[in-house]
């Protein structure tokens, strides 16, 4: 079968990976979607299932580190379009490992570059690489009124007026998002030293279905389910911006062919929440879903001890790119919460297969040690 575009889509086992391939096979049938992941803790082809047998899907497991591996995907799949996802994502696991994150993040996203690169030979009309990156390269947002954050004056005078833009200077405070800033100045290198067609996004944080349960909101659901406590950072003043992954998925696919080359564009909910706020939504939501009183989890919160480094404030404008390509969230959040809360709780068979580390095992027989 001919193909009109062949996609190239890494870390597509993971979170927003698996929304962003569903909808590339779902939405473009005539496109060849190549799914590029390593299977690390975080990738589950569990994410994919419905779409595992379309005719126009392609799983390869390989490590965007191994360049010559990646070279010759690109010349069998003769790749003309790369959507670069793969990453190691979580800041706590960095403070421990930061090698690891500096390997894949780096080196793999330089890997990838160098291998579109050397298949495409200066040839880059029709071509894009668009890498997908983070909000945490920014650094932290100040407070008008730190010390108001929890007196009775307006969010608006707490917050101020000040968001990340894409002009905004870089200013990362952890390994991880030093690690995804490196990667970011390599692929507009990359451009400027070659004349490479590629894109950079920066966006908030993401939430939904099939998100790996490290993260606050699905682990904060399973934590309910079953009683455990809640562990919040500090105070849980930490103020970030949500945006809905599959709003995410759709901004990917719009920027992928509508963007500009050589552009950034942010994306973000336009939704900043405390960290305790955010928590008490949660519960809130699962005990309603669960016919649970009012209240009866708020005793699980458990106040830890802060993360290092921990940035107070996240906060995304995407008004560049509500402007030019037309994109906006489609959901609230109290909806989106909604959303994500029922499908954890109508899919608790998912999530336990990842908590009991049963979905690793079944990767290990199928291919081996990673």
């Amino acid at each position: 079968m001919e193909f009109k575009r062949n996609i190239l889509i890494t870390g597509g086992a993971g979170f927003i990976g698996s929304h962003v391939v569903r909808l590339f096979v779902n939405k473009y049938p005539e496109y060849r979607i190549v799914n590029l992941d390593k299977l690390t803790y975080a990738g589950n082809l569990a994410n994919l299932k419905d779409i595992e047998q379309a005719p126009n899907y392609v799983f390869v497991r390989a490590d965007i580190c191994d360049f010559e591996t990646v070279c010759g995907i690109f010349e069998k799949y003769d790749i003309d379009g790369v959507i670069h996802l793969a990453a190691e994502s979580h800041v706590d696991r960095s403070i421990k490992d930061p090698f690891t994150f500096a390997r894949t993040n780096v080196l793999g996203t330089l890997s990838m570059l160098q291998a579109a690169k050397h298949h495409w030979d200066g040839k880059w009309e029709g071509k894009r690489f668009y890498h997908i990156s983070t909000d945490e390269v920014y650094g932290a947002l100040e407070l008008t009124h730190p010390e108001g954050i929890h007196s009775d004056i307006s969010a608006h005078e707490v917050y101020g007026d000040e968001f990340f833009r894409e002009t905004t200077r870089y200013s990362p405070h952890s390994p991880y998002s030093a690690s995804k800033a490196s990667s970011d100045h390599f692929v507009r290198a990359f451009h400027d030293t070659y004349g490479m067609p590629t894109i950079v996004t920066n966006c908030s944080n993401n939430y939904g279905p099939y998100q790996f349960p490290e993260k606050l909101i699905p682990l904060f659901i399973n934590n309910i389910r079953h009683r455990k406590p809640l562990p919040v950072y500090g105070k849980g003043e930490n103020v970030r911006d949500w945006l809905y992954v599959e709003d995410h998925a759709r901004a990917i696919d719009l920027i992928f062919h509508e963007g500009k080359v050589a552009e950034t564009y942010n994306i973000g909910g336009f939704n900043e929440w405390k960290n305790i706020d955010l928590i008490k939504v949660i519960i809130k939501t699962v005990d309603r879903i669960l016919g649970n009183p009012e209240g009866y989890s708020d005793s699980l919160i458990t106040y830890v001890t802060d993360r290092a480094g921990h940035d107070l404030r996240y906060a995304i404008d995407a008004t560049k790119l509500h402007r030019e390509l037309g994109w906006s969230p489609s959901l609230q959040f109290e909806e989106g919460i909604d959303k994500t809360v029922r499908w954890y709780l109508d899919n608790q068979a998912w999530m336990d297969n990842i908590t009991s580390g049963e979905y690793e095992k079944y990767y290990e027989d199928m291919y081996g040690n990673r």
